[in-house]
C-alpha cells in the first residue's frame, strides 16, 4: 500500500509541475492498470483452480498489482522533484 501511495503522490505532484515526470505519464498510469488487473484476475483464477484458500487467492491477485506499484515507485523516485518548477 505504501508503494501505491508514493506513486499517487509523485504523479499528483507531477501533474502540479512539482515532480519530474514524462509527458506520457498520464496515459501510462491508465494503460498499466489494465495490464496489472488483467494479470491479477488471471493469477487469482489460477489460485482458485488449484484449490487455494481465500488468503492464497487474494495474495495471488495482489502480487501483480504490488509488483507494478513497486516498479513505478522506484522509477518515479529516481526522477525526483522538478527543479525547474516556478514557485
Amino acid at each position: 500500500m505504501l508503494d501505491a501511495q508514493m506513486v499517487m503522490t509523485m504523479r499528483m505532484m507531477g501533474m502540479a509541475g512539482l515532480w519530474s515526470v514524462t509527458p506520457a505519464e498520464q496515459s501510462r498510469m491508465v494503460s498499466e492498470k489494465t495490464e496489472a488487473f488483467t494479470d491479477a484476475a488471471a493469477a487469482s483464477a489460477r489460485a482458485m483452480a488449484r484449490g487455494g484458500s481465500p488468503a492464497d487467492i487474494a495474495a495471488a491477485a495482489l502480487k501483480p498489482v504490488r509488483r507494478k506499484a513497486r516498479s513505478n515507485a522506484k522509477r518515479l523516485a529516481k526522477r525526483g522533484p522538478n527543479t525547474r518548477a516556478k514557485h
